[in-house]
């Protein structure tokens, strides 16, 4: 996994102080203690799906070890339970969390599925990130939690899960580290609630599903019924299918921003027909390389322009392979605008060198202003530093009693800076393993069309190519962005396919 495409897959975003203990001295294994664990429980009621019900919020901690084995550190769980269920084994329960790496779960639980939502910001507002918005919380009517408990999780160095005093956090700043404390966490929250026998679901979102994918390679220790992974991180190797896989959704945003060339057609018909000229004559196109005829390469780079929207010129002169960069530079150079990468139908004004890469100058992401310069150089996560979600944090000291002093950290790109990536990973891989092992193991699997970030193309062929059994996955996608859920409408049909996905055990 590249730095760059780490960078782009944050999801929810003015920053502040560092992790607790992320520079302090390591004190030696033998003065660690486990600390007395916090638990905070408290009582609601709401209306879901039409249901009225109530519910018990439970925020504590879950105390994993460090590398030594000693007491590390706390990741701490938010979770809604429904009450008056009569036996608890039979009902399911879903672990969420989101991805960055460095980022909090507060974005799935507020955007999505959990009681309380964000308000909707006015239409046409321009994008905020999630720990900027002042927008209070709401009751959410589409909250999945009629038909599942939720529990969301906050890696280490999210929201207020901290390493403990004297513990080094970059020691859980890797996929494998990362991965083992999760699990850890989740194990014991299991049992600590006595919901072993539980069916239980695993959600992962954008670099969350790198993590929910290795999940999977240890079911010995840790058994799910079924996978959720929204925004999928797919692997494209070799100097053509990055191309071929971004392409749909490059004609989704040509769609989108030039609609006199809609010719009628939805987006969704678009995209298909992009997919099924990205799969034939443009993946051929490209095998062919240079042993194309001159007349035959300038016909390919006209279809390749027109279904994208940009000059052919510039299809030609990438050798027919329009790099990311430079289809969100070019589709509205001429209104001096560029695209987002999360989102492709967010503008902001093209900058004068077109240095930019996309990843913390998005205007999808909103962290720092599209063109900004530190000494002369873009910024990277070391300038923007822990990102904090003041509302969030405020409902969980405040409604939900967590005793807490810690800031709650919607992304922290401090870990994310800190984070030690391998670029060998497929998180596709342990789940077809895992559907293999397991015939009662289910897939979901959803992305947004308008997603540059994880291209839904992309992910979908990498499912395929891992051999997911098509009868055991459940696919979605929506005419949305990288956090598919957005939007009242994107809401509710997100809900009610993860309904649907529980409902099918």
């Amino acid at each position: 996994m590249t730095r760059r495409v780490a960078l782009m897959m944050m999801t929810s975003l003015v920053a502040a102080a560092p992790v607790m203990a992320q520079n302090a001295p390591v004190a030696p294994a033998a003065m660690r203690a486990a600390p007395a664990e916090r638990r905070a429980e408290t009582h609601h009621a709401g209306t879901f799906a039409g249901q009225a019900l109530r519910y018990t919020a439970v925020v504590e901690d879950n105390i994993v070890p460090a590398a030594d084995g000693t007491p590390g550190a706390s990741i701490v769980t938010t979770a809604y339970l429904r009450e008056g269920v009569k036996d608890v084994r039979r009902r399911p329960v879903l672990f969420a969390f989101n991805g960055g790496p460095g980022a909090g779960s507060a974005m799935l639980n507020t955007k999505a599925l959990g009681p309380m939502i964000r308000a909707e910001e006015p239409a046409g507002a321009a994008p905020t990130m999630a720990g900027a918005s002042t927008a209070p919380l709401v009751a959410n009517a589409d909250s999945v939690l009629d038909a599942v408990d939720l529990v969301f999780v906050d890696p280490v160095g999210t929201g207020v899960s901290r390493a403990l005093p004297g513990v080094d956090a970059k020691q859980y700043y890797n996929a494998d580290a990362d991965v083992r404390s999760v699990q850890q966490a989740i194990a014991h929250w299991l049992k600590v609630h006595r919901r072993e026998a539980s069916p239980r679901y695993v959600m992962g979102e954008s670099y969350g599903t790198v993590r929910a994918g290795l999940l999977m390679r240890d079911r010995a220790a840790l058994r799910f019924d079924g996978v959720m992974l929204v925004a999928l991180v797919g692997r494209t190797p070799g100097p053509d299918l990055p191309f071929i896989t971004a392409l749909p959704t490059m004609a989704a945003g040509r769609w989108f921003h030039r609609p006199d060339t809609r010719d009628g057609k939805s987006v969704r018909q678009v995209y298909d027909e992009a997919v099924a000229f990205a799969q034939t004559d443009y993946a051929s196109a490209l095998i062919r390389g240079g042993s194309m005829a001159a007349g035959e390469r300038e016909a390919m780079a006209r279809r390749v322009a027109a279904m994208i929207g940009v000059d052919p010129a510039l299809v030609l002169a990438n050798a027919l392979r329009v790099p990311k960069n430079v289809w969100m530079f070019n589709l509205l150079k001429d209104r001096g605008l560029r695209t987002g990468l999360l989102d492709v139908r967010v503008t902001a004004p093209l900058p004068a060198d077109q240095e930019g890469d996309g990843a913390l100058d998005d205007p999808a992401l909103a962290v720092v202003p599209t063109g900004a310069k530190k000494d002369g150089k873009p910024f990277n996560p070391a300038d923007v530093g822990p990102v904090p979600n003041p509302v969030f944090g405020a409902h969980l000291t405040h409604d939900l009693k967590f005793p807490t002093q810690d800031i709650y950290y919607a992304v922290n790109f401090s870990a994310n800076a800190a984070w030690k990536h391998d670029p060998t990973i497929d998180a596709v891989r342990p789940v077809a393993d895992a559907m293999r092992a397991d015939p009662k193991l289910r897939l979901f699997w959803t992305a947004g069309v308008y997603d540059l970030t994880t291209p839904a193309y992309e992910a979908r062929y990498g499912l395929d190519q891992a051999g997911i059994p098509a009868e055991r996955l459940t696919a979605e996608i929506f005419d949305g962005p990288h956090g598919v859920y957005e939007g009242v409408a994107n809401r509710a049909k997100f809900a009610a396919a993860v309904r649907g996905f529980v409902a099918l055990r």
